[in-house]
């Protein structure tokens, strides 16, 4: 990986977490279905040995990563004080046209826009970087622009 990998200690719990069911219950279970696959006879005709080991060999890729991410992350600091700029770690209370919305800026790897945690490389995350409160990004999305005034930052 050539990027710097972001993750608060939360995120970093939760890919430990994944990685650890991958490796000891998941991956043993797929190895023992491609076993019990191959010893079915004909491997060119034998779906579940195709799909087994298309399955293992995405896993084996996810657990690299995986690895890799927690190996070589940098864990975002969470600062009890009061902070005056959006920063990685941070929440963010936001007003735009629908009502006043907070967020939390996280690394791309936990980003989940569904529960408001949002990437610092997604184009609000970008805009909202290292602003302070009162002031106003303007973002371009699907819809045409959207305005968003910072209110406070905890």
């Amino acid at each position: 990986m050539t990027d710097r990998v972001f993750l608060t200690k939360e995120g970093r719990e939760k890919l430990a977490g994944e990685l650890k069911f991958l490796v000891e219950e998941k991956r043993p279970k797929v190895v023992e279905r491609l076993t019990a696959a191959r010893m079915a006879g004909d491997l060119s005709e034998n779906n579940d040995y195709s799909n087994a080991k298309e399955e293992l060999e995405f896993l084996d890729n996810r657990i690299e990563d995986l690895q890799e991410i927690l190996a070589c992350h940098q864990e975002i600091k969470e600062d009890s004080k009061a902070k005056k700029l959006v920063c990685l770690g941070c929440r963010v209370i936001v007003k735009n046209g629908t009502g006043n919305q907070e967020f939390c800026v996280v690394g791309e790897w936990e980003a989940d826009p569904a529960n408001k945690k949002i990437s610092h490389t997604s184009p609000l995350g970008k805009a909202l970087l290292g602003k302070g409160p009162g002031d106003e990004v303007e973002i371009e999305a699907p819809a045409g622009k959207i305005a968003y005034k910072i209110l406070k930052i905890k």
